[in-house]
């Protein structure tokens, strides 16, 4: 019975992102942001219950990519095509069912929203290569697909509720989100060593680099609010080559 547990927590997250796809179809982008996070959430635990319980199968890993395929994938791709609908000019908000009325058009930058779903394909990739990848267990090569959504779907929210006209200004300018969105693609599948949020034990020893993490985390999260987010991912990123220049200073020395 216990086997069963980690695959259904998977089925939680692939639930997640099922409900997720259909606000951000609608154009709450703001519910399907939280479902991310909720999926994001069993996403994690799926892994943890699996090594906990000593029953980690290859089912569990495709299962796994599969649901982080529509949550992780998915749903960042329509989130950007509904905020580059909004820039060019198929519906004057960010509540709103986008799509219907468009209709096919000589003008090219009619056809600008579709470029949010290379974010989708990026991720099919990254994923398909985590499968195959045997140096991806301890740590990842290229960003992880749960932390680019959780980077995509942070965009509405901080129009939502941060109030800030300059935040409003670059989150709603076009050229910057085609630059964020090409920017994401490469991330995903650059040859970059990311470290892994995974435990072995839970001393400080060994585990610098994770605890100094969490807590700049914590720090940028209650003082900047959802705009951390996008810092958050950046900090990862930075911290993650610095630890890698480190760890190659260390093997040489």
């Amino acid at each position: 019975m216990k086997k069963h547990i980690p695959n259904f927590i998977t089925m939680l997250n692939l639930f997640s992102g099922c409900v997720a796809v259909v606000m951000a179809v609608w154009g709450e982008l703001e519910l399907a942001a939280l479902f991310v996070f909720i999926g994001i959430f069993f996403d994690f635990f799926d892994g943890l219950a699996a090594r906990k319980l000593g029953v980690q199968s290859e089912l569990g890993i495709q299962l796994d990519s599969l649901a982080d395929m529509v949550t992780s994938g998915l749903v960042p791709g329509i989130v950007m095509f509904q905020l580059l609908s909004i820039t060019s000019g198929w519906s004057s908000g960010v509540n709103h069912t986008v799509g219907w009325e468009w209709s096919p058009s000589h003008d090219l930058s009619n056809y600008v929203p579709f470029l949010g779903f290379l974010i989708t394909l990026a991720s099919a990739y990254r994923l398909a290569k985590f499968n195959i990848d045997e140096d991806q267990v301890t740590s990842f090569i290229g960003l992880p697909t749960p932390a680019n959504a959780l980077l995509i779907v942070s965009l509405p929210l901080i129009l939502f509720y941060q109030g800030n006209d300059a935040y409003n200004e670059i989150i709603t300018n076009k050229w910057f989100l085609i630059g964020l969105t090409l920017i994401s693609c490469y991330l995903l599948n650059a040859r970059i060593p990311l470290f892994a949020l995974k435990f072995k034990n839970f001393g400080f020893k060994g585990n610098e680099t994770r605890y100094i993490f969490l807590l700049l985390c914590i720090v940028l999260l209650i003082v900047l609010k959802f705009a951390a987010i996008p810092l958050i991912i950046v900090m990862y990123v930075g911290m993650s080559v610095l630890n890698n220049i480190a760890e190659k200073r260390r093997t040489n020395s």
